[in-house]
């Protein structure tokens, strides 16, 4: 059964925003966040983006530096290197539980994920990275444990920091057929299988990056972050 989210709070849709805006590049590694700016620009108090940052500083997106403010992190090899792994340990879990007995419905919200990534595959690719890590967050969400959910959030997308900001271009098909074969692999019930394409997968997604440093263009302001911003502005 996919499990129901009740509405998101503000301080949510913040983090989800700012997210996105730094998976998909809008917001680069090293940028400065300063909460009344971001304030300013979402329309709302600095304690709700505080809070909004918090929760990314924990997600490992956001460090939060002692009387110097929030900014973008900058990860290194070796962080991603323990992180690949450490992920690939954790989907292990996540395919057993869900080989054990995928239903129609988690199976349904698996393909319309594919879905959203085979239409975004010739857009920006930053677009399309955050989509193939949020497949892997989506299929720890429908197992219904909240501590595999919490780990693989917070792995998976420091993971997708490093490849946003450090990864060569690389075709996103490859990507999805492999998550279809994961899919398949679950319906059939074949955890071994499903275990094995999801480690390959992810071995070869950390083989892409090139850790050879990222420019740091230095924004002074956060005009990058309008057109996601205006979304949170919008929502009431």
């Amino acid at each position: 059964m996919v499990p129901r989210q009740p509405p998101k709070s503000r301080s949510e849709l913040i983090c989800v925003a700012l997210r996105s805006a730094i998976l998909e590049r809008a917001l680069q590694p090293g940028m400065k966040l300063p909460e009344d700016s971001l304030g300013e620009r979402f329309g709302t108090s600095r304690t709700i983006v505080r809070q909004a940052l918090e929760r990314l500083a924990a997600e490992g997106l956001v460090e939060l530096r002692h009387n110097r403010g929030a900014a973008v992190a900058m990860p290194s090899l070796e962080e991603a290197q323990d992180l690949f792994e450490l992920r690939a340990q954790i989907e292990d879990l996540v395919i057993m539980r869900l080989a054990a007995g995928l239903t129609a419905e988690q199976e349904a919200a698996l393909e319309a994920h594919i879905a959203r990534e085979e239409e975004a595959q010739s857009g920006p690719e930053p677009i399309s990275i955050r989509l193939a890590t949020e497949f892997h967050i989506l299929m720890a969400d429908l197992t219904g444990s909240p501590v595999l959910a919490r780990y693989v959030n917070e792995v998976a997308y420091r993971c997708g920091l490093t490849l946003s900001q450090f990864a060569r271009p690389h075709s996103t098909v490859c990507g999805i057929q492999e998550h279809r074969d994961i899919l398949a692999a679950l319906k059939s019930g074949d955890v071994v299988r499903a275990q094995d394409i999801a480690r390959t997968h992810l071995e070869a997604v950390s083989a892409r990056a090139q850790f050879k440093g990222a420019e740091i263009n230095g924004y002074s302001y956060l005009d990058a972050l309008e057109p996601y911003a205006s979304g949170v502005r919008n929502s009431g």
